[in-house]
């Protein structure tokens, strides 16, 4: 009997050493939510203190909170109708890399939020290091929450019709990226863990359409003007010569959020 107690004391000694050194997930220090007036589709900014949508809908903050694209989401169909305004300060310390996890947490307690991920196969394209190896740099790890490049975007620059992919990101964040090119699906399956300085231009091909357009007073086309067609490499092209990459096409996994629970009435603040 001695010696089993001693092993159950073992046991919990252990068990609270192992509760003491398990990473304590951030939370954000206050919160405010609440019904939006009126939808904005989706106004939001983030800097190193806080957080805030305005007249956002809801799957778009679950959009934020998943890393996940609108329509691999699955939930009620109200999620992309009710628009809520949302503000929360971000703890001192805190990286952009934990705020999906603290978006969560904020759903989980004020919308009781309950979801879980599944991968299905899609037909689409599989991100690869070419034998020659990767031809760009790893970022500085201690690069604060608002880095350069922290928040990398996909651009086209007006009449140009050029694309352009910058900004320090993980091989995910650029499969994500070239997921939006109309070519389908693609998974990042080039085994690269860190994050990378990533300057990448290309000609889109014609078959699809720009996602995202930019243009200016000095880049806009009079009506009736020709446009000239753009001159440069394919995405396929620029991956392999700028970044030492290339797309496979293969059957890949792609990940769905499904959301067993939410309410549509969030708690009050």
């Amino acid at each position: 009997m001695k010696t089993f107690f001693l092993f159950l004391v073992t046991i919990t000694a252990t068990c609270i050493a192992d509760a003491q050194n398990a990473p304590i997930q951030p939370k954000f220090e206050v919160a405010s939510v609440r019904r939006a007036d009126q939808c904005f589709g989706g106004r939001n900014s983030i800097d190193p203190g806080s957080v805030a949508f305005r007249g956002v809908p809801l799957k778009g903050v679950l959009m934020e909170a998943f890393k996940a694209k609108m329509e691999h989401i699955e939930g009620p169909s109200w999620l992309e109708t009710d628009c809520f305004d949302i503000s929360a300060r971000i703890p001192e310390g805190a990286t952009r890399d934990q705020l999906p996890a603290m978006l969560q947490a904020l759903l989980a307690e004020r919308f009781k939020l309950a979801a879980h991920k599944e991968d299905r196969p899609r037909s689409g394209y599989a991100l690869v290091v070419e034998n020659g190896g990767p031809k760009f740099k790893e970022d500085d790890p201690k690069a604060n929450f608002m880095g350069r490049g922290a928040r990398p975007g996909l651009t086209f620059y007006g009449a140009s019709g050029h694309g352009a992919l910058k900004g320090v990101m993980t091989m995910a964040t650029l499969a994500s990226n070239l997921s939006t090119q109309g070519y389908g699906p693609v998974q990042d399956l080039t085994g690269l863990t860190g994050k990378y300085d990533i300057d990448l231009t290309w000609t889109p091909d014609k078959a699809f359409e720009p996602r995202a357009v930019e243009v200016t007073a000095a880049t806009a086309t009079p009506p009736g003007a020709d446009i000239p067609a753009p001159e440069g490499p394919s995405l396929f092209a620029a991956l392999r010569e700028s970044l030492g990459l290339r797309l496979e096409r293969r059957t890949v996994q792609v990940q769905f959020v499904v959301i067993d629970h939410i309410e549509r009435i969030p708690t009050e603040n």
